[in-house]
């Protein structure tokens, strides 16, 4: 069955090119031009991945997407920012709200389908098998989820290969290079800042447990166990003595 990918942009020649490009490569396409538009066709259409567009008249690209992970049934779609907003700076207040990957404009149809294809690969085709548990932290690379104490955890599909390759080092450090190789797989050019705002991302979501990812400078990052296991026992003696 095709893979379904919605387009939001408000420059109907460009959208509907896109839209072409991708069907004739064996995408299903939906193309809307206004972010009203695209939260009906989210729920409608269901799609596999969203590219959308940050500028728009009415609800913005940034609504758009906050509206998209607010949704439970809907917070865990794929979602590539394509803009003319080419800063860095821009890039990464796209990605710290919840974007897995920021193209700008103008851009290589083949890239993006590249971009497209390595994260609906990743969300169908675990690397390996089994979940991955600590601290409460639980990561099932069967089905793509993640809890935290049972709770689902809202992890985007780039900060969730982000985790899972952490956790999968057992402590060894990471550098910046090799989690973009990880996350976004080989030949994709992105800034190694782009790694800190996910990081950062993923570490906001852990909450008391943030400190199991630790920063090592000028290198990357690790998983450190102790840390997981203090926030483990401090939970316990805290409700021992309640």
């Amino acid at each position: 069955m095709a893979r379904r990918v919605l387009i939001v942009d408000d420059e109907a020649d460009l959208s509907e090119l896109l839209g072409y490009n991708l069907w004739k490569a064996g995408y299903e396409t939906r193309v809307v031009n206004d972010g009203e538009a695209a939260l009906r066709a989210v729920g409608e259409f269901k799609p596999d991945l969203v590219v959308l567009d940050i500028m728009m008249p009415g609800l913005n690209g940034h609504q758009v997407l906050a509206k998209i992970r607010a949704n439970p049934t809907t917070a865990g779609i794929p979602v590539i920012f394509l803009t003319a907003k080419n800063e860095e700076s821009d890039e990464i207040e796209g990605l710290s709200k919840g974007a897995d990957d920021f193209v700008t404009k103008p851009f290589s149809i083949r890239v993006l389908e590249a971009r497209i294809e390595r994260l609906l690969t990743r969300r169908v085709v675990p690397e390996s098998d089994g979940a991955l548990a600590i601290g409460g932290l639980v990561i099932d690379r069967e089905t793509h989820e993640a809890t935290l104490d049972g709770a689902p955890l809202p992890l985007t599909v780039t900060e969730f290969r982000l985790l899972t390759s952490l956790l999968d080092a057992e402590g060894k450090v990471l550098s910046r290079a090799s989690l973009i190789k990880h996350a976004m797989g080989s030949g994709v050019t992105i800034t190694e800042r782009t790694i800190d705002v996910h990081i950062t991302s993923i570490r906001k979501k852990l909450g008391s447990l943030a400190p199991l990812i630790k920063t090592v400078r000028g290198v990357g990052y690790r998983i450190d166990r102790d840390a997981a296991d203090r926030e483990t026992n401090g939970h316990a003696a805290g409700t021992a003595s309640d």
